[in-house]
């Protein structure tokens, strides 16, 4: 039976666009969950912190063994994973946010199995067009997020969620049903790969070893790669996870504002251009277009921590959107370009270590905007809406004087600012450092792709024994 390199790529993006879904339909969900288990900004940080969490400890499990189990088996398997994650999500409230936690983590590693098999594979069916390959990819996984969020704007009105005092049940119902939704993705996914080959990836197909390729995760060129995935993942994904929140807050719009849509605005602006990322690439080297996504990104977090108006924010969106757009498909691009020995071990320990920052991100988050809302509330509020030591969303809802409500909502508007602000100085870092990644290459005469046939950048021939 032939490759069908085509079917293997539609499935690879709709797996992504699963993934994706997850993502915006639980930030636009998060706010429910912490009413209907009565959970502080940290412990929904919490339930982010499960969901990204799970994706690197599947990633780095599924990584080397993709070819020893085989891509299309470990695709299953997350489709699996997809499914029975969601459905012990909607079941959680009969049994406690620990089931939640767990059903969270469930995804988290179908999430994390599919960007294991993904990545290499596309790398492996398009071997000369990496990069950008990589891009059109990863521009369906803003798709999903717009799916999600859309999907999430159309159901809300069904259940009338703009109305002051939206009752328990019905809220409750809504986000099973925009859970359930994600069924729908996981089971095309899982359809179409039904009885295709898949095929080795690259590195094993070449015939490099598995003692070569762990090695290869050791060279400091690729230890500082890792750092800035750190970097620029906790700022594409952390205020994409509280995005809902945040910018309902900083806005004081109503529960019947979706801050979701300012999700489904930047992914829109990701999906569109990611199509060119080979092209921009290629102009700019990868390095430079990386230096210029993170400029853009930090500008665009601080404009955003200071929008107060739907125009202002829009614009700075705009410019976060065009910044975080190129982030992730480029880091791989430049794993697998750079150091293809390395083979899915790497790219799967690029997304590992990215999904690690993204998630400790999240609690860190939840943190900085619980203790700045506290910090300018009124004293005679915060007696109130304080629990044991934290900000209390059931607490809040028993407010009833408006100078009361509107005291609540100041404060929430400056702990959701002052959140953006704390992410912004981490890609003022990866401009920097990419920037002086780019001037090195230029200096050896430009970005060069490294052939899995030659020896490796930096590293002398080995001697051939007689």
């Amino acid at each position: 039976m032939r490759i069908n390199q085509r079917r293997l790529f539609v499935a690879s993006c709709i797996a992504l666009v699963t993934t994706a879904m997850t993502f915006s339909i639980r930030g636009d969900i998060l706010s429910a969950f912490g009413r209907e288990f009565d959970l502080s900004h940290t412990q929904q940080g919490w339930i982010n912190l499960a969901g990204i969490w799970g994706f690197p400890l599947a990633i780095l499990l599924a990584g080397p063994l993709v070819d020893a189990l085989g891509m299309g088996r470990l695709l299953g398997l997350a489709c699996l994973g997809h499914v029975a994650g969601v459905v012990l999500t909607i079941v959680s409230p009969l049994y406690g946010f620990p089931l939640l936690l767990g059903a969270t983590l469930v995804i988290g590693c179908a999430n994390g199995t599919v960007e294991a098999v993904v990545n290499p594979l596309t790398a492996t069916v398009y071997p000369d067009d990496k990069t950008g390959k990589l891009n059109v990819l990863h521009a369906w996984w803003p798709g999903g997020l717009i799916i999600g969020g859309l999907l999430c704007l159309a159901i809300s009105p069904v259940f009338n969620l703009g109305a002051p005092d939206v009752p328990a049940a019905t809220l409750s119902l809504s986000w099973k049903v925009k859970m359930a939704t994600i069924l729908i993705a996981a089971l095309v996914y899982g359809v179409m790969i039904i009885g295709q080959r898949f095929p080795l990836t690259e590195r094993a197909a070449s015939g490099v070893s598995a003692a070569d390729m762990f090695r290869e995760a050791l060279r400091p060129g690729y230890l500082l790669l890792l750092f800035c995935m750190m970097l620029t993942a906790i700022t594409e994904l952390g205020p994409d996870q509280w995005v809902g929140s945040i910018m309902t807050d900083t806005l004081g719009l109503g529960k019947g504002a979706r801050g979701i849509m300012f999700l489904v605005y930047t992914s829109g602006l990701m999906f569109v251009l990611r199509f060119y990322g080979g092209v921009l690439a290629r102009r700019f080297s990868p390095f430079g277009l990386l230096a210029g996504s993170a400029l853009f990104a930090g500008l665009g977090l601080l404009w955003l921590s200071h929008a107060f108006t739907p125009l202002m924010a829009f614009a700075a969106a705009t410019v976060f959107g065009i910044g975080k757009t190129y982030f992730w498909p480029t880091m791989l691009g430049v794993t697998s370009e750079r150091y293809p020995r390395g083979g899915s071990l790497l790219m799967a320990m690029t997304g590992a270590i990215g999904m690690f920052a993204a998630g400790a991100a999240g609690p860190g988050m939840g943190r900085i905007y619980d203790a700045y809302t506290v910090r300018n509330l009124p004293e005679n509020v915060a007696g109130i809406v304080v629990v044991d030591g934290r900000f209390s969303p059931a607490a809040k809802e028993t407010l009833k004087a408006p100078a009361d409500i509107a005291a609540v909502r100041e404060a929430e508007k400056q702990g959701a600012a002052m959140t953006l602000r704390h992410v912004a100085v981490l890609p003022a870092v990866a401009v920097v450092l990419f920037g002086l990644m780019a001037l090195y290459h230029r200096s050896r005469g430009g970005y060069r792709a490294v052939r899995i046939d030659a020896t490796p950048a930096g590293r002398p021939p080995r001697r051939r024994k007689r």
